[in-house]
This record gives structure tokens, sequence and C-alpha cells, in this order.
């Protein structure tokens, strides 16, 4: 591989498999930055999933991440910061082509067709759920660290959060979504999140076991099916111990709550002595931005009953609204720019927030046709 080939911030392999079929292999290629997603790496990654999907001999696509810490953090909100900053009360044309964007090839990736197999080791979040959330197989392993935390920064859990978030057992999608809580590999597979388990160290033989497979064969999927399986069987030693499992009946009660304040109210009454986890998940809710209590309370009420395309495109409008009304930057300031951790929020309390600004978020953020129009179910 040359030097520039090896500084893509995706490469591409069609590695040859046992009946002379490919496994299509991509990997996010900016380890320094945790592999966050950028305009170029979704543009890129859109390109080539079209072509493999049409390409007969592909028979499987594995969708891994350079490096140990992370698959993908998320996507590069400091880029759409610097947008943001250049253009304010606008909608930059570097976020409307992103969010359009990368909304395509995370449903894209739902309807693939198929075999498409992520490699969720290290840190999976925001951008990089979005990019797991559609492969029919979700690996994760021991090292693996799950999170729509966009609460601590003014957004909302886009990318399909509206949709797979209200797949989780009750309540816990919006205890996620309020609290940006972390979820380990143990806990995700429990809440529907992955799908098998394997060892962080075994990628490598793993993509071997992939090539062994001959995918034009009928009873390919099968096989795939009781390879996953059986790696999850021998590392069963290795799954993390259980954090969010341990509250998955209480969150029966948080799905009873009847409106924003209620649910707030429940999260931060639970009984969090000598539990860690439950009490950062409690501290980021609190020290959360308001409009995004309201964004992530709204949005999982209205996609109760969205299909996953119409789920993509009532996100693109919130977020291009969140590009434009300014607190979605002023959290990515202080967070990652600033790094002061003070974010001034537009509002001090959910309770201020008025009604009539949470649903501009639902509004049309264009004129004409919407912009995934074209999505379908």
């Amino acid at each position: 591989m040359t030097t520039e080939l090896a500084q893509a911030p995706v490469l591409f392999e069609e590695l040859a498999c046992a009946d002379g079929s490919k496994l299509g292999v991509a990997t996010l290629n900016l380890p320094k930055a945790l592999n966050s997603l950028n305009v170029v790496m979704v543009e890129l990654l859109l390109a080539k999933l079209h072509e493999w999907k049409s390409q007969s001999d592909i028979g499987a696509v594995l969708l891994k991440g350079a490096g140990e810490k992370a698959f993908c953090a998320g996507g590069d909100v400091v880029a759409l910061y610097n947008a943001m900053k250049d253009q304010p009360g606008q909608i930059p044309e570097l976020a409307q082509n992103f969010f359009r964007e990368e909304y395509k090839l995370d449903y894209f990736i739902h309807d693939f067709g198929k075999p498409f197999i992520v490699w969720g080791c290290g840190i999976v979040m925001g951008g990089g759920m979005g990019l797991l959330m559609g492969a029919s197989h979700r690996i994760v392993t021991e090292t693996s660290r799950m999170a729509m935390p966009e609460i601590t920064i003014g957004l909302y859990p886009d990318v399909g959060g509206s949709y797979f978030l209200n797949k989780m057992p009750a309540g816990c999608g919006m205890f996620s979504g309020l609290t940006g809580a972390s979820i380990n590999g143990a806990d995700s597979i429990v809440l529907g999140l992955a799908d098998y388990f394997n060892s962080s160290e075994n990628l490598s033989e793993f993509t071997e076991q992939l090539q062994a497979i001959a995918w034009n064969d009928a009873n390919a999927v099968s096989k795939l099916d009781e390879l996953c399986i059986a790696n999850t069987q021998a590392n069963e030693a290795l799954k993390p111990v259980a954090q969010f499992q341990l509250h998955i009946e209480a969150m029966q009660g948080l799905a009873q709550c009847s409106d924003l304040q209620s649910s707030i109210d429940y999260i931060l009454a639970m009984p969090s002595e000598n539990d860690k986890w439950l009490s950062k998940a409690q501290a980021n809710l609190k020290a959360g931005s308001p409009i995004t209590m309201h964004l992530v309370y709204e949005q999982l009420n209205r996609a109760g009953e969205l299909s996953l395309a119409e789920c993509f495109q009532m996100e693109l409008a919130m977020s291009y609204r969140c590009a434009s009304l300014g607190e979605f930057q002023e959290g990515v300031r202080a967070l990652l720019i600033d790094k002061d951790m003070q974010p001034k929020w537009q509002y001090a309390t959910p309770a201020e927030v008025p009604a009539d600004l949470v649903e501009s978020f639902f509004e049309p953020q264009w004129e004409g046709e919407h912009p995934l129009q074209a999505l379908t179910n």
C-alpha cells in the first residue's frame, strides 16, 4: 500500500474468499481523531458501498476502524463548529451536506441487502452508532463503549436515534438520550444495540474466518451466523460487568412518565449511591442542554409510529435547525474548542424553553422537495 493511499481517510480492500467471491473491507482511517466522520469520509463510503452492492462478486462487507481506541467516535463536530461560527444564524453548506449525506449513508447500510458486518470495537458514539445500527451483524468487544452523548453538546441523538432508541427496552432509549449514558459491550447486546461479542484481539482471525465462507453458497448467511455465535460463546469470559442492565427494571417507571419534567425528575431521583455509572449519567443530564432535553423527549415520542426513512427525514430538519440556532455551536465550543466545560446554554432550565422554539425543529428548513425524499421503506 502506498503512503498516499495509507493516508486516505477511508481504506477499501477486496479480499478473496473460499469460492472466488470477495469480502469488501472498509476501514475508517483517522485513528488520531478516533475515526470521527467528516463529509469526505461519508461520500467515499457511500460511493464504494453503492459499487459493492451492485458488484456480483462481493459477497459481504466488513466495516471497521483503524487503531485500537475507536471504531468511530461520532461526526467531526469541530469542522461543523467552524462552519457555524463563520455563518451565525444560518445553516452552513458544510452542515447541510454533512447531515444529508450521513443520513443517506446510514439508511443505505440498513437497506444494503448483503451481509454487512461492523466491528464495533472501542468507542462507538454518535455517528459511529449510526453506522453500526444498520449492519446485519453488529459485533462488540470487551473494549466497546457506546453512547449517544449529544446532551453534552446541544445537539440530539440523530443518525437514526429516533428509530433505534425507540427499539430498546421500555424507558431505556429515553434514558440514553437524556443522559448520554455509557453502554458497554455486554449491555449493548441485552439492549438490542448489538448482536454478537468477540475479543478485541481477534479481528485478524475473524477476517480470515470470513474469507473462509463461500459467499455464493445459499447457506452463507447461516455460516456467518454460526461463526458469530461461536465467537460470542468462546469469548464469554471477556464480557464486562453489567452496568445498564442493572437498571432495566427501573426504566419501566421512566417509560410511564407523561412529560419531560417528570422524566427528568425520575432519572435524577434514581438511587445512585455507590453507582458511578448512574451518577455519571445523572451528572450529564444535570449539566446538559435544556433545549436538547426537549428535543430528545419530542423526537422519541413523535417517532413511535414512524418508519426508518421518516425518522431520518424528521432528523434532517432537526439537525439543520441545530446548525443555525447556536446551542450546538456553544456546546462544541465548551467541550472541544475552549475546553472550559462551562457551556452557556440559551436557557437555564427546560421549563424556560419556549414551546414554539421546540416546534421549530420539526418544521422544514428548506424550500421545495425534502432533501431525503428519495428514502423509502
